[in-house]
């Protein structure tokens, strides 16, 4: 090959990972009671039978939260995400009691970001306040839609003036940090349709708008009886249409579904989509911490059942344990969260937190490169408009990172 020397790279599987550090922490704590399951859901929610028992699963949190703590003992903790089910069930002294458990034992970051997910109906001006002075100041309000028709097609418990009334008392309560959730691709929902949705969310005037498509999950009801929905061309025509009309009010696509004002991006959700660690506490929570001493990740999930995950103790609560301790995986799951991101991630991020040499995969970079499905420089990586459109073929191309001549 005319006196070129011919570099063959190492099998991925073979590398070794090479923690110096542990990356940000954040905490998640799940509540898993809803007042209805949605037919679109598959998230861990479960409709109460009586009285929520909040003493109870607010002391078994606690527990959690102390049997976990050895595997981050002094890191301080960046972020706080109370999601679910709907949070906003519990009452604001509980919650109040529940973050003065957690800053008595782990090490919150002065000013940390703490959400609380709320859904409309569950709270108003004087449940939020209540909430705010316990310590929440970023809310993130389940809308999903403001047309009467489009909530009751897909099982909302809500109606259009209770998501206006949830973002008014937001703002009244004096929350400056809010985001609302806002689906696209609804039963029957037309291009124009998913325009006017969009301009009237955006009139209430959120910093942060989460907007994705409905998408099927199994194990739902619409899994079992799927509704007529959008096809991929009236998907896209949605989504470049809603796209216009965010970057109009000032909004920035930092995420595939996330648009922000300046100075309102999730930093809690940014950690998870740069592969940071997070403790997951509560049924059906996950967890991904990295374990220095061990050089490895490790990821955990708690048992789903609110009532086996009440009935438990300790390690009884966790569902499943694995480690991730090969370069592949690694690689795979930081790419499959940081090529997310507009603009995508820096090189010494990746090696650090994922704790391997980028280069093992220069591979799978020239050829997502050459397909137009991302842009680099020294610095950086990052999706382009087609590769956040194509995102499974892009991440495709690091799944078999291991299988390498």
């Amino acid at each position: 090959m005319s006196g070129d020397m011919v570099r063959i790279r190492p099998p991925v599987m073979a590398q070794i990972p090479d923690f110096k550090a542990p990356p940000p922490l954040s905490l998640y704590i799940h509540v898993p009671w809803c007042t209805r399951k949605c037919p679109y859901c598959d998230f861990n929610s479960h409709e109460p039978r009586g009285d929520i028992p909040e003493s109870e699963y607010i002391a078994a949190l606690v527990a959690d939260l102390e049997h976990d703590l050895p595997r981050v003992w002094g890191r301080p903790v960046e972020t706080v995400f109370i999601g679910g089910g709907t949070p906003s069930l519990l009452r604001p002294e509980s919650v109040d009691r529940l973050l003065s458990e957690v800053r008595a034992r782990v090490p919150l970051r002065p000013g940390a970001e703490i959400t609380l997910e709320a859904n409309p109906g569950t709270v108003d001006q004087a449940r939020l306040t209540e909430l705010k002075a316990a310590g929440i100041n970023r809310l993130s309000i389940g809308v999903q839609s403001l047309d009467d028709e489009l909530l009751r097609r897909i099982g909302r418990i809500h109606d259009a003036t209770a998501a206006r009334s949830a973002a008014e008392g937001a703002i009244a309560a004096g929350f400056d940090n809010w985001n609302i959730d806002l689906m696209y691709g609804l039963p029957g929902q037309s291009v124009a349709g998913a325009q006017a949705d969009l301009r009237a969310a955006l009139a209430l005037g959120a910093p942060h708008v989460s907007h994705y498509q409905l998408t099927i999950e199994p194990n739902t009801a619409f899994h079992h009886a799927p509704p007529a929905t959008a096809d991929d061309d009236a998907l896209w025509e949605m989504q470049e249409h809603c796209r216009e009309l965010f970057a109009t009010a000032g909004y920035d696509q930092y995420e595939v579904s996330a648009w922000a004002r300046p100075g309102h991006r999730c930093e809690h959700n940014l950690n998870y989509w740069l592969f940071g660690d997070y403790l997951g506490i509560g049924a059906g929570a996950h967890a991904k911490i990295t374990v220095v001493s061990s050089q490895s990740v490790e990821r955990c999930s708690r048992l789903r059942s609110p009532r086996d995950y009440l009935a438990g103790e300790g390690a009884t609560r966790i569902a499943e344990r694995r480690r991730l301790e090969t370069a592949a995986d690694l690689g795979l799951e930081f790419m499959m969260n940081a090529l997310r991101l507009s603009a995508g991630f820096h090189r010494r991020v990746f090696e650090e937190h994922a704790g391997i040499p980028l280069m093992l995969f220069e591979r799978e970079l020239a050829r997502a490169e050459a397909l137009g499905l991302i842009e680099r420089d020294h610095l950086r990586i990052w999706p382009t408009e087609r590769g956040r459109r194509y995102l499974n073929e892009l991440l495709m191309l690091f799944m078999a990172a291991d299988q390498l001549a």
